[in-house]
Parts: C-alpha cells; sequence; structure tokens
C-alpha cells in the first residue's frame, strides 16, 4: 500500500511540475502575440511622418508593428469605409451586383477619373466618394446602424444628419487592431454574409496578382479639421500564408500632399519587405 502511495504521489508531482510548464509556455506565447518592429519605425522615420505599420501573420496569429498604442487608438475610417459600406449595399440589394453602373452627374469632381460613369470596381479602386455617398443614402442611418452592428465594424456615430459623410468627419473610429479584426473575418468568411457578397468583394479588392502573390486592399484619407490622416488596409496571400495589413499614418506639420498619398502604400509594402514577406 504504501509504495502505491509513493508511486501515485510521484504522479501527481510530475503531472503539476508538467502543468506549471505549460501555463508558463502559454504565458510567453500569449506575450509574444505582439512583437514590436523598430525596422517598421525606421520607415516611418525616415519618410516625414509619423503612425503605425501594423501586420498580422493569419497562419501565426502574431501582430508587428512599431507602435501599439497607435495601433489601438481609434481615427476616422474614411474611404476604408468603403469596404464595410460596398458589403451593406450588396446585401440590402443598394448595389445590385458588380455591375451596376455609378452615372456621372456632369459636374466637376475632386479627381480627374470620377468624372465618368463607373462600375463598382472602379468606384472602389478609385475609391470615388460621391458614389458611395449615394449608396449610404440609399442605405438608410437605420440599415447602415443595424449592419454596422452586425458586422461588428468600429466604433461609429450614424444617424440621418451625416448619413453620406460619418467615415469621413465627426466622431466615428476605428483603429488599426479592429480594421485587422474585421478583415480577417472578412478574409475567412466569417462575417454574415452571402458567398455572393463575399466573392464580389474579393473581385473588387483585388491590386494586385502575380505568380507569387496576391496583393488586395483599400485605401483612406481624412481632413478632420486640418488634421489629416491616412490608411491602408488589406491583405496579401501567397500559397502556403497570408498577412493582413492596416497601416495608419499622419504628416509632420509640412508635408507633399501627393506624396502623402503614395506613402500609405509604399510604407505597407516596406514593412512587409522588411519582414521578407514580399521580396
Amino acid at each position: 500500500m504504501r509504495i502505491t502511495s509513493i508511486a501515485v504521489f510521484l504522479i501527481l508531482f510530475i503531472s503539476c511540475k508538467e502543468n506549471k510548464g505549460i501555463t508558463t509556455i502559454n504565458k510567453e506565447q500569449s506575450a509574444n502575440k505582439n512583437i514590436i518592429k523598430p525596422e517598421f519605425q525606421s520607415i516611418i522615420d525616415s519618410s516625414d511622418v509619423i503612425g503605425s505599420i501594423l501586420i498580422y501573420d493569419l497562419n501565426k496569429d502574431i501582430y508587428y508593428s512599431n507602435d501599439f498604442e497607435w495601433s489601438n487608438k481609434g481615427n476616422l475610417p474614411a474611404s476604408t469605409f468603403k469596404i464595410a459600406n460596398s458589403i451593406i449595399g450588396l446585401e440590402t440589394g443598394v448595389i445590385e451586383n458588380d455591375s451596376v453602373i455609378f452615372k456621372w452627374d456632369g459636374e466637376k469632381k475632386w479627381l480627374k477619373n470620377w468624372e465618368q460613369d463607373l462600375i463598382l470596381r472602379d468606384a472602389f479602386q478609385f475609391s470615388c466618394v460621391h458614389c458611395y455617398q449615394e449608396v449610404a443614402r440609399k442605405i438608410g442611418s437605420k440599415r447602415m446602424n443595424d449592419y454596422v452592428s452586425k458586422l461588428n465594424y468600429g466604433n461609429l456615430e450614424i444617424d440621418a444628419t451625416n448619413i453620406d459623410k460619418f467615415w469621413l468627419e465627426g466622431a466615428s473610429r476605428i483603429s488599426q487592431m479592429q480594421q485587422i479584426d474585421f478583415l480577417k473575418r472578412l478574409y475567412n468568411f466569417e462575417l454574415p454574409i452571402s458567398k455572393r457578397t463575399e466573392s464580389i468583394m474579393r473581385n473588387i479588392m483585388l491590386i494586385e496578382e502575380t505568380d507569387q502573390y496576391k496583393l488586395s486592399g483599400k485605401s483612406g484619407l481624412s481632413n478632420n479639421n486640418g488634421a489629416y490622416n491616412g490608411w491602408f488596409v488589406g491583405f496579401v496571400e501567397f500559397k502556403n500564408d497570408t498577412y493582413l495589413f492596416a497601416t495608419n499614418l499622419e504628416p509632420k506639420k509640412e508635408f507633399d500632399f501627393d506624396s502623402f498619398i503614395k506613402k500609405r502604400l509604399d510604407l505597407t509594402l516596406l514593412g512587409l519587405r522588411k519582414m521578407n514577406v514580399l521580396k
């Protein structure tokens, strides 16, 4: 009996030690989910901007950023909301299909490529503000609020008075982390939307396709009382891995507007190259 008791004690002792080891490993794994990348900060510092590059490795479930405090800070979604706006438009039937045509009213627009009739993909890629304002007005504030809640998209303030501009000005906010969470659910087919909508979104979000990868995403730019804020969000797919990204930048006091517009994409791609994701 005494030998049996000792054996049981030893088994329990060893088991407890193993469990403690597992707990320690789990804590370390949890702590390593957010990895600081000084290289990203160097990219930003050399580009006359401030902000954060956030990249998420879908397979490893690891986030990489130069500034996780910035990555959790909310900003106006600007034209990155065109992803959600397109989804809601398709789900409600306001956007009938990907062949729908947004008619140009003949008036001068902020960008020359908006001064034409546009199909959905072009309206999305050209970031046609007035096209998506029309979509938002047709959806209406009640349905927009319902779907934004259903999609769990950011923290948006939507009512009848701001239905066609809440993503461009006002109190609506979304963080880089929230952008990644939304994109991850879209990519993994976890949003409560139809397969048809998912397929159309994959098509209109595609920016570049090569033999090695597919790059999909959306840029965004807001000017909130003179304070510019720029986005580039999306994902890059390889044969065996996928990386999601959300870059958020602000220019320093004196800046070149055209250069800042370009930097949102360029700095994101530089970040992916620093991680050896892109060559």
